[in-house]
């Protein structure tokens, strides 16, 4: 059996270029989000003392232009909250509640294509495997004879596409439950910071 040339195998197999899109794809936003991730992230207690002090400081207008240049999804809703803080208790709970909704959106932007990644890539490389064997048995019926020698490195370039797409897909789903993890996490954050929020601003 000949030596296997995985180049010669990508230029004559559309599913492996498939792949190398999505490949692309899948790195390209999980670097976005780790990246968005990292900015998104604040210590609530710390962020509420300081915003304490300057409120009891006098300096209500610098707690609202500091909340609001902080990316940090507590940041933000700290920030909505303070623009309120004038409004009835039941009424300042729901504008906070529809932004920590608004914040949860943004933290779960493209997640959604990555859990795809990990679910329908293995099935792009089943099909090029199914595809590719297909060739392998069609090269058999035109020789005629060679036995399973003829068919040997055929059915092994084929196997090349599932293994492309376990590669794409295994990554792309751990990266997707990790990230969806630190969505949970921060949504948490976002709901305790609204808490002690309504509690330090007495809002009645």
């Amino acid at each position: 059996m000949g030596e296997i040339h995985y180049l010669e195998i990508f230029k004559q197999s559309f599913t492996l270029v498939i792949l190398l899109g999505c490949s692309v794809v899948s790195v390209t936003l999980a670097l976005e989000r780790l990246m968005f991730f990292r900015k998104a992230w604040a210590d609530g207690d710390k962020l509420l003392a300081h915003v304490a002090n300057l409120l009891q400081s006098g300096k209500g207008e610098a707690a609202l232009h500091e909340t609001k240049k902080n990316p940090a999804a507590v940041s933000q809703v700290v920030h909505y909250g303070l623009l309120h803080r004038g409004r009835p208790r039941h009424e300042l709970e729901e504008l906070l509640a529809s932004k920590r909704l608004e914040e949860r959106l943004k933290l779960e932007k493209f997640l959604v294509v990555l859990g795809t990644m990990g679910n329908t890539v293995p099935f792009v490389g089943l099909f090029g495997t199914v595809v590719g064997i297909i060739k392998a048995f069609r090269d058999l019926a035109l020789a005629g004879t060679g036995g399973p020698a003829v068919v040997a490195k055929g059915i092994a370039e084929a196997l090349v596409a599932t293994a492309g797409g376990l590669a794409v897909a295994i990554p792309a789903v751990i990266v997707y439950n990790l990230f969806m993890r630190r969505v949970k996490s921060l949504s948490v954050d976002m709901e305790v910071v609204s808490a002690r929020f309504l509690v330090m601003t007495g809002a009645k």
